[in-house]
């Protein structure tokens, strides 16, 4: 399974690269090749400066070893090796009308001492996140989103978007990081689901990543803007910064696993503000994507 689905990121990495390159018609990714100490490594892809997006990642990464003391605390396992690989990709768009978007599709494998899997599961999910809000584009996400989870359980768009209001949720700040999408982690065997059915959801998620947000790119991303505009996109951008370093468990797990620091931190965006006790105008679009940032909205 790990070598299936490590081939299907490769391949899926190259496919949505391409098409980015394509969209932004002047950046293109600068790959990097990296080893990691204790087992693994990966293949980073990063775009900058580009006509669309002034910053994103699409990164795959296999690593394996002795899973760390903390990680072990963490499972409640001791002694225990692993594999982990995924495809984790984020996009920051110039254009504030152009909502950032986050997405990655991972696969575990933990083994005793012997070499014998003793646990396995898959995890992943897309979600928006936008400056500006337009109900359609918000629609169609969780439409495609809705679409690719509908083919293999009827429950599992429902399950996995109240999971991801879940997930992204700034609680210090007690609102979300955006307008969600998908998320689901530990999907394991059981009697209904194989692995490989998962392998076929998760992968049915993969594929579904570009039309779920390419067509809202293509739609925004010659809309005109202020420098009010762009400020705005970058207070926000600070609260996705701070969910990405205080809250994320990705984040967190390559931090404590001794994981790739560019790699793990290509997440954050290139220009960032915070403001004091900032508060937009009342009844303006910016005040109403924090309205509904407060409370999860059913899109569909």
């Amino acid at each position: 399974m790990k070598d299936k689905f490590y081939a299907y990121i490769e391949k899926l990495q190259d496919t949505i690269t391409s098409k980015l390159e394509a969209v932004d018609g002047k950046a293109t990714f600068k790959e990097d090749l990296w080893k990691r100490p204790e087992g693994g490594g990966g293949r980073t892809r990063v775009i900058e400066k580009g006509n669309v997006f002034e910053k994103g990642g699409v990164n795959i990464s296999g690593v394996h070893g002795e899973l760390p003391k903390s990680m072990q605390t963490y499972f409640g396992v001791e002694d225990a090796d692993f594999f982990a690989c995924g495809l984790s990709l984020v996009l920051h768009p110039k254009n504030p009308m152009v909502p950032t978007v986050h997405a990655n599709w991972r696969y575990f494998e933990m083994y005793d001492k012997d070499g014998n899997i003793v646990d396995q599961w898959f995890g992943g999910g897309q979600d928006l996140t936008p400056y500006y809000l337009f109900d359609e584009d918000a629609i169609h996400f969780h439409k495609t989103c809705k679409e690719a989870c509908d083919k293999h359980h009827p429950e599992f768009y429902s399950k996995y978007k109240k999971r991801c209001d879940e997930y992204f949720w700034n609680t210090h700040r007690n609102e979300a990081r955006g307008i969600g999408g998908l998320f689901f982690d530990y999907c394991k065997a059981t009697n209904e689901m194989k692995m490989t059915d998962w392998y076929n959801f998760v992968t049915e998620v993969g594929n579904s990543f570009l039309q779920s947000y390419i067509p809202i790119v293509e739609k925004r991303k010659d809309m005109p803007y202020n420098a009010a505009q762009r400020d705005w996109q970058e207070i926000r951008r600070g609260r996705y910064v701070e969910f990405n370093l205080v809250h994320d468990k990705g984040t967190l797990f390559g931090l404590k696993t001794n994981g790739r620091i560019e790699s793990i931190l290509m997440s954050l965006p290139p220009h960032v503000q915070w403001h004091y006790d900032h508060y937009p105008k009342e009844g303006s679009e910016e005040e109403r994507l924090l309205k509904i940032l407060k409370k999860p909205k059913a899109w569909i």
